[in-house]
């Protein structure tokens, strides 16, 4: 059976720019889980976000998009960020080169996670993981490449040690 690709709002449909600048392309290898670190609210507008985060990344930061390829809002709606093939940018001494970076919008050292995103996170992360052929066990957290953070919180982290989020994908994958 193939995992069907979830849907994801498009840049052009939350109002986004293209990238800027050139960068090299890589191969997609890992799967990696974020968290934005900055409390997201249920009165916040998600597709406002994106493109405060794009503006934040492209002027502040000299990055050429936003650092991740998708972003999962309060809802568990998926957003395109940055093209795939492009490697993301980080603030911590990892290199994203490889991965698949997914950003889930909160701060999840205060905030609770939410049933919707833990199966938005699990289906695109089984969808990712079948398309580039990435094994579960390099599906892991911006915290298990980096020593330089708790990202993505500890409310979101329990469900990668406790097995939870690792299971669903493994079963969507077997369905």
């Amino acid at each position: 059976m193939q995992v069907e690709k979830p849907e994801i709002i498009t840049k052009d449909q939350w109002g986004g720019e293209a990238p800027v600048g050139e960068k090299e392309t890589h191969e997609i290898k890992y799967v990696t889980i974020h968290h934005g670190g900055v409390e997201f609210g249920e009165d916040k507008d998600p597709m406002e976000y994106m493109r405060n985060l794009q503006k934040f990344s492209q002027d502040d930061k000299n990055w050429m998009d936003i650092p991740y390829h998708f972003c999962i809002d309060l809802d568990g709606n998926i957003y395109e960020a940055r093209p795939l093939q492009y490697p993301g940018d980080t603030n911590t001494e990892y290199d994203p080169t490889g991965h698949a970076l997914i950003n889930v919008m909160g701060n999840y050292e205060v905030q609770k996670i939410k049933p919707e995103q833990i199966e938005a996170i699990a289906h695109l992360s089984a969808w990712l993981a079948q398309e580039y052929e990435v094994p579960t066990d390099s599906i892991a957290t911006h915290k298990d490449h980096s020593d330089q953070t708790v990202c993505p919180g500890e409310d979101l982290y329990k469900y990668f040690e406790d097995g939870t989020i690792i299971n669903r994908i493994e079963k969507l994958l077997k369905e």
